[in-house]
């Protein structure tokens, strides 16, 4: 069985950023990159939000550098995924630093360790109809990330929950038109939200349509559209779609208090405020955070989740 000090479950901007500061605290570290080594932003093709870079960077070459970053400074980086923590007794009252959890690896590999930090963050919900193949090439999932690169385009959004209608009048600042298109004939948005988009000329609503299919050679040229109630058939021509149909925590394998999307619930316990339901375990990034979601809020969230694990660890001797 494999012993460290902390086990960091994600390789995203949150987890990568946790593992900085934990080695640099002389705190033995290991990250389980998971699936998808990078998390979400290694799906932006430019990113022109990250401080630092006047000119913006790509994605990859950016979690990738914070990668290097925390390797070289000492962090161990393992290529699997979590399927199980077992935690210490809650009725143990004794030195809990030595109640040491049992991290359950895909491999059949075990890792015993003191604090665990969870930043697996949320995947986009896709709606399977093909857009997966145009990702970067007109297909997003994050008007912030990357609706600049549609300045006086036509862009379309689906979806009409609060992220739809935000991704919405946010592309206006850039596209010259957006159409929304939404399965049903009201949006679920909150009030305040819907007004913003109903009122702004630049957009236009297709109700009760559903989209079907994305058609273009090597960028988006068009999405395929079905009315929901008479079943007609249409095109609609743009040159990008952004689906906002909400996200899909990755917190299945944790067994800690969490909201009803799947998020983890920390912040109840005020002197450790990115600790969970559970002492110990710490959580980060997009898989707590069910409003911004960008990754300079995560990289500032897996900082504090590593500073309050340290303080915790400290707290345990």
């Amino acid at each position: 069985m494999i012993k460290t000090d902390c086990l960091i479950v994600g390789s995203g901007p949150a987890g990568l950023t946790a593992a900085i500061y934990q080695v640099r605290a002389n705190i033995k570290t290991i990250i389980i990159a998971g699936n998808q080594p990078g998390g979400q932003l290694t799906t932006t093709t430019r990113v022109e939000n990250w401080p630092g870079y006047p000119d913006g960077v790509d994605g990859i070459p950016l979690m990738m550098d914070m990668q290097k970053q925390a390797q070289n400074l000492g962090a161990e980086l393992k290529y699997d995924l979590v399927t199980g923590i077992t935690t210490p007794d809650p009725l143990d009252t004794g030195t809990k630093a030595e109640n040491n959890f049992i991290v359950k690896l895909q491999s059949g590999e075990e890792i015993i360790c003191k604090v665990v930090i969870v930043t697996t963050g949320a995947a986009a919900r896709w709606l399977d109809i093909g857009e997966k193949n145009f990702i970067g090439k007109g297909v997003s999932a994050c008007a912030t990330c990357d609706g600049a690169f549609f300045r006086e385009k036509v862009v379309a959004v689906v979806g009409g929950g609060d992220t739809a209608v935000e991704e919405a009048s946010f592309l206006t600042r850039f596209a010259s038109k957006v159409y929304m298109i939404h399965r049903r004939d009201s949006f679920r948005a909150k009030q305040k939200e819907q007004e913003r988009v109903l009122n702004n000329p630049k957009i236009q609503i297709l109700w009760n349509t559903q989209t079907t299919g994305v058609g273009g050679t090597e960028k988006v040229e068009k999405v395929f559209l079905k009315n929901t109630i008479d079943n007609s058939e249409s095109e609609l021509m743009v040159n990008g779609l952004f689906v906002a149909i909400g996200g899909v925590p990755a917190t299945g394998f944790l067994d800690v208090e969490k909201d009803t999307e799947g998020h983890v619930i920390v912040g109840k316990d005020i002197e450790y405020p990115f600790m969970t339901s559970t002492g110990g375990i710490f959580a980060a990034g997009d898989c707590v955070d069910p409003h911004y979601k960008q990754a300079i809020t995560s990289a500032g969230d897996g900082c504090k989740a590593a500073l309050d694990s340290q303080k915790w660890l400290e707290n345990q001797t």
